[in-house]
């Protein structure tokens, strides 16, 4: 028996409404195995911005710091697109990944057998599954390089961003990578610019003097507009992708397409030190929000991946991404993931089904 203190991000749109199934299957952790979840909510995002006029509080970042692990919903919706760039929503998530120190975004894009019809790519392409792990370096690259910002009047008007990256930044991405593939099929595919890009070039170099320490691990390069390609062409050849962040941010959400549903993905954030972050990678949808309509088994997902990754559970991720498996696997689907004439559940259905399995596999 142990006790883990988790701080839940609802945020915005659907955020709350998925937030509370993943913690239900939490909860239902807790009392299968013994352990207790206490479990405390926290603004972000838009949420944030009404309450506290900034999209990351002080004393939401210290409640992160002081937890086990950090759940979050979703973050943004049109209510504060006119704001300006440095108060928008989604600036409180990378100063979250910055205050904890998340450099490394864990994004798996799987099929499951039973949503095969759903993905977009032709059924031969998919006939044997998709698996692949995206890692993606999150914390530096063009998001957060300098100089940045825009200059000069209408009709001489300029903006500049700055991708960068330092060896260290490069090796410790790389090492995490490298050691995601031995636990996987022991193939990881570094993905670069470094026909024309020098910071690509510095990438691919550090990659290879990575390589001789892990001799079980197959290393491939790959420019990324041919990734991109390879991606909807041939998933299978991948196993382990690893990249920089704006790379990894555009490779990451198209490997999610390819699967059918962004509301089936979830992804963990991690550093070298606790607490990590754990989160759906759709967004906060707010044309559904409130309705019951949200599919909350990313959320749930991304709660396996906190039990694997941020708890060093294993026994009970295995529960929980068994317990959604069988939900799968028994044909109940929500609005996304259903299919001509398949009947449709909500959001607390979804959520409370996957309780009932966990439940089940108990008895």
């Amino acid at each position: 028996m142990a006790t883990f203190t988790i701080c839940c991000l609802p945020g915005d749109g659907i955020g709350p409404e998925i937030t509370t199934e993943a913690q239900n299957v939490l909860t239902a952790i807790g009392r299968q195995f013994g352990h207790t979840f206490t479990m405390t909510d926290e603004p972000i995002g838009g949420a944030a911005i009404d309450t506290h006029g900034v999209p990351l509080p002080e004393a939401t970042l210290q409640a992160c710091r002081e937890s086990h692990a950090v759940l979050l919903g979703a973050v943004g919706g049109p209510k504060w697109d006119a704001l300006e760039t440095a108060i928008r929503p989604e600036k409180g998530l990378l100063a979250l990944r910055k205050g904890l120190s998340l450099y490394a975004n864990l994004r798996p894009a799987v099929i499951f057998p039973e949503l095969k019809e759903a993905s977009y790519l032709r059924p031969d392409i998919v006939a044997d599954g998709v698996d692949v792990l995206v890692v993606r370096e999150l914390t530096g690259g063009i998001y957060f390089g300098e100089p940045r910002g825009r200059e000069g009047e209408p009709g001489q008007r300029r903006a500049m961003n700055t991708m960068v990256y330092d060896e260290t930044e490069v090796r410790r991405i790389g090492r995490l990578a490298f050691e995601a593939a031995q636990q996987r099929d022991k193939r990881l595919c570094s993905v670069d610019k470094a026909n024309v890009l020098e910071v690509s070039q510095l990438w691919r170099e550090v990659m290879n003097e990575l390589a001789p320490s892990y001799p079980d691990v197959t290393l491939e390069h790959m420019y990324v507009d041919n990734a991109a390609m390879q991606l909807v062409r041939d998933p299978k050849q991948f196993d382990v992708v690893v990249t920089s962040n704006l790379f990894g941010d555009i490779l990451s959400d198209e490997a999610a397409t390819i699967t059918g549903s962004i509301g089936m993905l979830p992804s963990a954030s991690l550093g070298d030190e606790k607490p990590a972050l754990f989160e759906p990678i759709h967004g906060s949808a707010p044309d559904i929000a409130g309705q019951d309509k949200a599919n909350p088994l990313a959320t749930i997902l991304s709660v396996g991946m906190l039990l694997r990754f941020g708890l060093g559970l294993e026994q009970e991720a295995d529960a929980v991404d068994a317990a959604v498996a069988d939900v799968i696997a028994q044909g109940l689907r929500t609005g996304d993931i259903a299919g001509p004439g398949e009947a449709v559940l909500g959001c607390r259905a979804m959520g409370a089904a996957v309780v009932d399995r966990l439940q089940a596999r108990k008895d």
